[in-house]
């Protein structure tokens, strides 16, 4: 298991200070961030924690998995490699749409 942990259903108002001193208590916390709106700014409603430890990063699953922050129920496991994104952004239109420079006058 890796000591990087994946905390899900925080309090958009949550902090990444609160974040770090939550998971604290369980061990020595390496960093913590909230993932925010590229856009907003706004947080997205979770985060990213990494521990010192595997054993210390288990601890703070076991102990925090469906526990509270703020009135929501905090999904916390350990996390998954980051899938690559494809490309993506085709226009999906089929055939010429150029008009190839003919044009019916009736």
């Amino acid at each position: 298991m890796g000591s990087k942990i994946y905390v899900g259903g925080l309090p958009y108002s949550a902090t990444e200070q609160q974040l770090s001193d939550l998971f604290a208590a369980h061990g020595s916390v390496a960093s913590a961030r909230i993932i925010t709106d590229k856009f907003t700014g706004q947080s997205r409603g979770f985060g990213f924690v990494e521990m010192s430890s595997d054993a210390e990063a288990q601890a703070a699953i076991s102990a925090l998995n469906g526990s509270e922050m703020g009135g929501r129920t905090l999904t916390v496991n350990e996390a998954r490699p980051q899938e690559p994104r494809s490309g993506g952004g085709g226009r999906g239109f089929g055939g010429d749409r150029s008009g190839g420079g003919k044009r019916d006058r009736w």
